[in-house]
């Protein structure tokens, strides 16, 4: 009898972990340039559930993109950009903790990807709250060789696949970022949105002239719809 109360008590346990395999964190990133979606990396544990927390918790509703490069990424989640002031300088806010570093190799920084921010650690912890989307550039195979070179030099240790290469030479991105900054999510809906906000008007500071808020909301979805409708594969 214990033995079949104490599997009765389990049934919606096991039942929750099996569901929730089955399913994924979509985030909708909406902006006044339109809607991003994307999803979070299982690969990186700890800087998804962090991610998580902080959009169930509606923490990035109202905050800036507050540093725009063209052809390289747009950053976001500083709390400080909730008040600014228009041409307050921005970037060094935070909520008093960091996220262990997670290098993935097969987490690179193509368009898309997400990183997270760090200051000069050596440990390349990140940012709780921080966050980037890489827009990139395209590569030929001499330009290509030189970012990673210049990624190398900077301490990472990633080994670049085939792969990886023909995705930065026809989908681009910033290889040399890879090894030396957390990976831990993908646009999958929205690219588009990037490049319209990453070529706005900005100022000295990367500041763009024009304040870019941001809301976010997640939801779990289905891995199988999420693949039907967005054409991302697992």
């Amino acid at each position: 009898m214990r033995k079949t109360l104490l599997l009765l008590l389990l049934l919606p346990v096991l039942a929750v972990g099996q569901n929730r395999k089955k399913k994924d964190y979509l985030v909708t990133l909406s902006t006044g340039f339109g809607q991003m979606r994307f999803v979070l990396h299982d690969q990186t544990p700890k800087h998804k559930a962090n991610f998580i927390r902080l959009v169930d918790s509606s923490y990035y509703d109202g905050l800036l993109f507050h540093r725009i490069i063209e052809k390289f990424m747009i950053q976001g989640g500083d709390p400080d950009s909730r008040t600014a002031v228009a041409g307050q300088e921005l970037g060094n806010g935070d909520i008093g903790y960091l996220v262990p570093a997670e290098f993935v190799p097969t987490l690179f920084h193509k368009k898309g990807a997400i990183g997270a921010a760090r200051d000069d650690r050596p440990d390349k912890a990140s940012s709780a709250v921080q966050f980037y989307i890489v827009q990139g550039r395209i590569w030929n195979d001499t330009d290509l060789q030189k970012q990673i070179d210049r990624g190398l030099a900077r301490g990472a240790k990633h080994d670049f696949t085939n792969d990886q290469r023909q995705v930065y030479k026809t989908v681009g991105g910033t290889p040399h970022l890879d090894g030396n900054y957390t990976v831990f999510g993908q646009v999958i809906d929205g690219l588009a949105v990037i490049d319209s906000i990453a070529k706005q008007p900005r100022n000295a500071k990367d500041r763009p002239l024009a304040d870019i808020k941001m809301t976010m909301k997640g939801e779990w979805v289905k891995k199988k719809k999420i693949t039907k409708q967005y054409g991302y594969v697992y």
